[in-house]
């Protein structure tokens, strides 16, 4: 089984460009301003510009304004999007692009994977309701009720958990931010190789 994996919260080239040598699917960008790694359009230019061919662009909005999320379409190439606030699906479906719906699995009765169909991935995340993912906390996976659909991983994902992440919940795709950081939006070269390895070798 082939695991996708995308390191999200990249704020410097050098990181993205290491994430792509690692041979990650995509590299996630996260334009919300309250954000300790948000990106400026400056930024997520030059980052996009580095990057190798095939991998990736995810551009990470929560509760944007349309006018907002066109406005970075309009200046970044953005392969996908990602939604992790209250949008509603034909919302998130109107920009003409593929998108993931982040889910606050900290909140399981918020949850309701029917309303996603349009997405094209649901994101399983740490998070509570309201709240933007990142903080490093995981989820009870034991406990979980799983989608019916493709879906990726994300929430408090490291080097030494994600071996037993993907053997227990078997994910088509994992999304890591703090767990491969030394400071938010900072990657660390050495978590992000240890963090490849252990999927390859896993």
């Amino acid at each position: 089984m082939t695991i996708r994996v995308k390191f999200c919260g990249m704020t410097r080239v050098e990181d993205a460009v290491q994430a792509a040598d690692l041979g990650v699917s995509a590299i996630g960008l996260i334009f919300v301003e309250r954000s300790p790694r948000a990106v400026t359009l400056s930024q997520a230019r030059e980052i996009c510009r580095a990057l190798p061919p095939l991998v990736q662009v995810v551009g990470l909005f929560m509760d944007a304004p349309r006018e907002r999320v066109e406005s970075v379409l309009g200046q970044v190439p953005l392969n996908w999007l990602q939604f992790h606030g209250d949008e509603t699906p034909e919302y998130c479906a109107g920009f003409g692009r593929p998108f993931i719906k982040a889910l606050p699995m900290a909140s399981p009765d918020d949850v309701q994977y029917h309303h996603w169909e349009q997405a094209s991935a649901l994101l399983l995340d740490g998070h509570a309701a309201g709240a933007m993912g990142g903080s490093g906390s995981t989820f009870d996976w034991r406990r979980a009720e799983l989608p019916a659909r493709p879906w990726i991983l994300a929430g408090g994902l490291t080097p030494d958990n994600i071996a037993e992440a993907v053997d227990l919940l078997k994910p088509d795709a994992v999304d890591a931010a703090s767990g491969v950081e030394t400071a938010p939006g900072i990657k660390s070269a050495e978590l992000m190789k240890r963090f490849m390895e252990k999927i390859r070798n896993g």
